[in-house]
């Protein structure tokens, strides 16, 4: 009793607080199925009436529940222990009593519960496509109905709503069954019927859904069902559908007209008529299409909404090809609209894009003038002086027309009127631009086309309301762009290309777009002197710097392939490439270009070509800067531009690095380079690395004399000051010059002039004994030199008398006697080495 007592108010408790939204259909229905568990434990095997019909109920209504949240598979197990109760029940019932009247009135009550579980049973065999389990439930509830008779309307919508949802899945052949029971059920109580209106509505879906299932095989059945279906009740969707039926059956116009004979003083609405019309027309049965269309201004006189009869008149009477009847019909509407007899707004555009359409098919058939008509007849439907963004479209339009056909001061004329309706439109700037092309007025074209570009980076509102294309304002200055080149224009295409090149979101199109830019800009730079062309080098610059970047992003961009890319870096890096070469008599500009082409040239695979173009760029780049720190620029200046140079350097020795290991490259003069350029750098940066970098030198087997004494001139060379660096430097020199199988005498000589001047600057009095005798080993390598050649240039001979001797007279200045001695003596044996010139000097 107590279990009992727990089920109950467990249940009772769930209907409380689903009926205050507390719960959800599905916790009510788990909730439900504990309540059920507990119920079932109550009275044993033999549990008296009271529970067994608790029982029932609750089975029912749990069942119920899950097949009403779509879970029918969980309803199963419920329906059958409500059933297996329903059996209990009337056996106990039998048992406890003995008189017959008693009997019935048991047997009644419980064939209601029957009745009720045998329905949700073919309910949940339906959603879970049981369609025999239905068929069987269904049927015993049909035999049923003979004692259960009120339960007649309920079938009848039972297998309606079964008919609804297996014509929703397409299962026709299911749904024509459950249809058709509906239908027979209805008629077998008239007392407990579902009323005609539902009969027909139900003879309908059925002719529907023998018309979706194969209306060839079944049209007949379908004929008869829609028939049926009006005997029971008229309804526009009968008609409709019968008509629908006839015409696809192919029936005569005869026939098709007895069906709309019948409905003749049925009530429809506007809509439904023109509907009708519509799917007349759509058939092909334009005389009787025509004909009711005529008939149904005479059935809605007073209605506002009239106007759609003629609209649909126009669109069919176009559609057929009557043109001619269409225009008058349109010129009537015109006529109506100016003497009270408007269309409705709504119409009234409908009428504009009917009208719109027409004249833009005749534009592209080039039928302009035909295409003007109709732009005409919209225009009359506008006030002289009224301000409208689609008049301006529509002026547009015309104007376009016109200069097809050569009459540009009517494109002029339909331009400023566009111009006063919308004058911030793109379009508006486009059709201004091409009338100025036209006229051969470059001022005003670019004039134009810089209103475009700055239209395309800010659309107007009203553009935006429009939802225009955001690819809208690239389209047109590419057009632009296109138009200007068929007519020569070519500094208004380049305006155009620039803008077009800022907005294209495409890669491909963007870089056809530079590429013709490019071509354009080259051509015009070589025709200007040089004065003019500066500018058009820096544009130049910024559209190969855009092609750069475009390309670092094009890797997130689907449809640009990784081929595509490689070829468009090509391109790219040998225009930057012959734009350096070319540029040579501006070196900064020649820089900027070498480094572009190196930037480029790091989207393309790295074969040996391409690595030896990037080392080529940066060396080239790097010996740049180097050549303008050179020159007079203030210390900043030139700290920053040997730091750049760097950077290019050590950029290149890595390329170079990986270029060395594809081939032989012994006679390449790259390794010199890079080192010069390095020390240069390094030396006048003050670089405390430095003498790092030399020690590798020194350790160098093979370095050359010609780079040892270029070394020792960069040591001197301001800002730069290293005298220890330059006397090594020429030191290392001198030697490899000594280790020549024969001495070249002038080089020697000239190495050798330059090792004395650093190691004994002139005006030096006071010099350090150990100088003195490491220049007085110098001198006596050139007497060893001088006395084993005749080769030794006489002047420099002269010189080398000079410095010995002057060195002696600043020693005898000071009190040196016994050093100006030996110096003056020295000077005076190089005198025995003078040719013509030793009588002046002796």
């Amino acid at each position: 009793l107590q279990v009992e007592e727990s089920a109950i108010s467990l249940w009772n408790w769930t209907v409380t607080k689903y009926t205050a939204a507390v719960i959800s259909e599905e916790q009510r229905g788990k909730l439900r199925f504990v309540a059920c568990r507990l119920i079932c434990l109550c009275g044993g095997s033999d549990p008296p009436e009271g529970t067994i019909r608790r029982q029932i109920l609750m089975f029912m209504k749990t069942g119920k529940g899950w097949i009403d949240i779509g879970k029918a598979d969980l309803a199963d197990g419920f329906l059958e222990n409500a059933m297996s109760s329903v059996e209990k029940l009337y056996a106990k019932l039998r048992k406890g009593n003995t008189d017959e009247t008693d009997i019935q009135v048991h047997r009644a009550d419980v064939e209601k519960s029957l009745f009720k579980v045998l329905s949700y049973q073919a309910e949940s065999a339906v959603a879970q496509g049981d369609f025999q389990k239905a068929v069987m439930c269904v049927q015993r509830c049909k035999d049923m109905l003979v004692k259960l008779p009120k339960e007649t309307c309920y079938l009848s919508i039972l297998c309606y709503n079964f008919g609804v949802e297996t014509y929703e899945c397409k299962r026709y052949e299911q749904s024509s069954f459950w249809l058709s029971q509906s239908y027979d059920i209805g008629k077998m109580d008239m007392k407990y019927s579902v009323g005609k209106e539902m009969q027909a509505k139900v003879l309908r879906l059925l002719a529907t859904t023998y018309f979706k299932w194969d209306c060839n095989l079944y049209l007949d059945k379908a004929l008869k069902a829609i028939s049926l279906a009006n005997q029971e009740n008229l309804h526009p969707a009968g008609f409709f559908l019968k008509v629908k039926i006839l015409l696809k059956s192919g029936a005569s116009d005869e026939d098709i007209n007895s069906a709309l004979a019948e409905f003749a003083h049925l009530e429809m609405s506007l809509d439904f008529c023109l509907n009708t019309a519509k799917l007349l027309l759509e058939h092909g049965r334009e005389s009787v299409g025509f004909d009711f269309l005529k008939s149904v201004p005479e059935r809605f006189e007073s209605s506002p909404d009239l106007g759609k009869i003629t609209l649909l008149h126009i669109e069919f009477l176009l559609q057929n090809k009557r043109e001619l009847l269409a225009k008058q019909k349109i010129e009537e509407v015109i006529i109506g609209h100016y003497t009270g007899k408007q269309l409705l707004p709504e119409d009234l555009n409908q009428l504009h894009i009917i009208l719109w359409d027409r004249a833009a098919k005749h534009y592209e058939e080039k039928s302009y003038s035909e295409a003007l008509h109709w732009y005409n007849y919209s225009v009359s439907f506008y006030t002289p002086g009224q301000i409208d963004q689609n008049l301006a479209k529509l002026q547009r339009n015309m104007a376009s027309c016109y200069l097809h056909l050569k009459q540009v001061d009517k494109a002029k004329e339909a331009v400023k009127q566009a111009e006063r309706c919308d004058p911030n439109s793109i379009f508006t700037k486009f059709s201004v631009y091409k009338i100025a092309v036209m006229e051969n007025d470059a001022d005003k074209a670019m004039e134009a086309v810089i209103e475009m570009g700055k239209l395309a980076e800010e659309p107007s509102e009203h553009e935006d309301k429009l939802g225009v294309d955001k690819n809208t304002g690239s389209n047109l200055l590419s057009l632009a762009a296109q138009i200007a080149l068929e007519n020569d224009q070519q500094i208004v295409a380049i305006k155009a290309l620039e803008y077009l090149s800022e907005h294209l979101q495409d890669c491909r199109q963007l870089f056809a777009a530079l590429k013709c830019l490019v071509r354009l800009m080259l051509s015009k730079i070589m025709a200007e002197n040089a004065e003019k062309r500066w500018e058009d080098i820096n544009s130049m610059l910024s559209y190969l710097n855009l092609a750069h970047k475009r390309l670092a992003e094009s890797f997130t961009e689907e449809k640009f392939t990784g081929d595509m890319r490689i070829l468009e870096a090509h391109w790219f890096r040998k225009v930057a490439w012959n734009l350096a070469v070319q540029f040579k008599d501006s070196p900064e500009k020649m820089r900027e270009f070498f480094v572009l082409s190196f930037k480029l040239s790091q989207f393309c695979p790295s074969d040996k070509a391409v690595l030896i173009a990037q080392k080529t760029c940066l060396l080239m780049a790097a010996a740049v800067d180097l050549e303008m720190g050179r020159q007079q620029v203030t210390p900043s200046e030139q700290a920053e531009l040997f730091s750049q140079a760097l950077q290019h350097l050590q950029t290149c020795k890595e390329i170079w690095k990986v270029l060395k290991l594809t081939g032989d490259f012994a006679k390449d003069p790259t390794d010199t380079l890079l080192l010069l350029y390095e020390f240069e750098a390094r030396s006048k940066l003050n670089d405390p690395t430095l003498h790092n970098l030399m020690e590798s030198v020194w350790e160098q087997p093979q370095i050359e004399i010609k780079t040892l004494e270029i070394i020792a001139s960069l040591a001197m060379e301001s800002p730069a000051r290293y005298p220890e660096l330059c006397k090594k430097a020429l030191k290392s020199a001198l030697n490899l010059h000594r280790k020549q199988a024969v001495i070249d005498a002038v080089k020697f000589s000239k190495c050798l002039h330059s090792l004395i001047n650093v190691a004994l600057p002139t005006g030096l009095t006071d010099l350090d004994t150990c100088v003195l005798q490491e220049v007085w080993d110098y001198f006596e390598d050139a007497l060893s030199v001088v006395g084993s050649t005749e080769a030794y240039p006489e002047m420099e001979i002269l010189w080398l008398m000079t410095r010995a001797w002057n060195t002696g007279i600043f020693q005898y200045t000071v009190g040196k006697y016994k050093e100006a001695e030996q110096w003056c003596g020295l000077g005076m044996r190089f005198l025995n080495h003078l040719g013509s010139l030793r009588k002046s000097y002796e």
